[in-house]
Order: structure tokens, then C-alpha cells, then sequence
């Protein structure tokens, strides 16, 4: 029975260990870093690296593939406004930024460039982790909403395919709605197609007759 005991609270211990989220940290301020580090003690968050903004964002990112990215600079420049529009679009990661810029429209504008929380004013540490908690929540709603929101696009695209083919159908070889949608079905389970990719080929053949 021990040794069961001690087998789970392993596994457990092992299993926090993978849960880890590594953190890339853009921050001129090695002391305030290290700071960070501390607080972040015995927290799911680690920092796996430490950057200056003088060095490509994106090239960091791509080598070191962090869980999430926090930047704590004064005044955030232009090269990582585009850097972080381009990790949304193409890789994107929970962000966190600290600055004291205060203006309302580049605050949009990183907001709308992927940041999931921008702070103004200093990096403390012992407000970082709630931060940080709530900045990956957010990424992760927002990404769940993304998905649904493609899947969602992605089978109203295919009812509209589905309906053409039908109404082809039912023109040309003048078949009822049902018996429309039956052949198609069956052709579907005959070749192993999709339906929608039945549809995409009777639209195409239809149109060149």
C-alpha cells in the first residue's frame, strides 16, 4: 500500500513538472527578472529565457517555442507591434505586457495585435502570477471561440455546397429534395467521400455541361 502511495504521489509530482508553462521574458531589467523568477517559485509558470528588446521577438519565439511571452518595456516600439500581429496570425501564445506607455490607441493597438493583457506601469512581482493566470484563461476562451468559430463557418459552407448540389440535382435530373439528397448520400458512402466533396464534384460537372 505504501509503495502505491508513493507511485501516485510521483505521478503527481512528474505530472506538475510537464504542466510547467516556460515563459519568454523581454526585460531590460535583470534584477526586476530575477525578482520574477523568485515570485514565480513553486507556480505552474517558470522563465525558460531571458531576452532584451533589441533582439527579433520572432527569432526568439521560433527557437524556444515558450508557453507564453511577457514584455515589460517603457514604450513598446513598432517591430513588436508587427512581431506580435504576426506570432497571432501564425503562432499564437498567451502575452503579457507591462509598459508605461499610456495612450489609448496603442493600447488598441496591441490589444488588437494579440496581447492578452497589457499593464501599465511597473512589473511587480507579487501581482505577476494572478496576472498571468488570468492573461492565459483569456488566450485560451479566446482560441476555444476561434475554433468554434471556423468549425461553425466551415459547416455552413458545407450546407451551402450540399443545398447547391441538391437543387442541381433536382433540375437536371429532375429528382425530388429527398431523392436528391439520397443519391447524393449514397454516392457519398459508395466512394467514401465526404459529402460536401460529392457535392463540390456534381457542382463542378453540372457547370460544364
Amino acid at each position: 500500500m505504501k509503495d502505491k502511495l508513493e507511485h501516485n504521489t510521483l505521478s503527481k509530482e512528474q505530472k506538475n513538472v510537464i504542466q510547467k508553462l516556460c515563459i519568454l521574458l523581454i526585460d531590460e531589467n535583470h534584477q526586476r527578472a530575477e525578482s520574477l523568477s523568485l515570485a514565480l517559485n513553486n507556480s505552474r509558470y517558470k522563465i525558460s529565457h531571458l531576452a532584451n528588446s533589441e533582439l527579433s521577438l520572432l527569432k526568439q519565439v521560433d527557437e524556444i517555442q515558450p508557453d507564453i511571452i511577457v514584455i515589460d518595456i517603457e514604450s513598446p516600439n513598432r517591430d513588436i507591434l508587427d512581431s506580435l500581429s504576426t506570432i497571432s496570425h501564425f503562432n499564437p501564445k498567451p502575452v503579457v505586457m507591462f509598459s508605461g506607455e499610456k495612450d489609448t490607441d496603442t493600447i488598441n493597438q496591441y490589444i488588437e495585435s494579440g496581447v492578452s493583457a497589457y499593464v501599465v506601469g511597473d512589473l511587480q512581482a507579487d501581482r505577476v502570477k494572478p496576472i498571468l493566470d488570468a492573461a492565459v484563461a483569456r488566450f485560451r476562451e479566446f482560441q476555444k471561440l476561434k475554433v468554434e468559430l471556423s468549425d461553425t463557418k466551415q459547416q455552413l459552407a458545407s450546407r451551402n455546397l450540399i443545398d447547391q448540389a441538391k437543387r442541381l440535382l433536382m433540375k437536371k435530373k429532375n429528382l425530388s429534395e429527398d431523392d436528391a439528397f439520397k443519391a447524393m448520400r449514397k454516392t457519398a458512402m459508395d466512394t467514401g467521400q465526404k459529402l460536401d466533396d460529392v457535392a463540390k464534384t456534381l457542382i463542378s460537372f453540372f457547370n460544364t455541361i
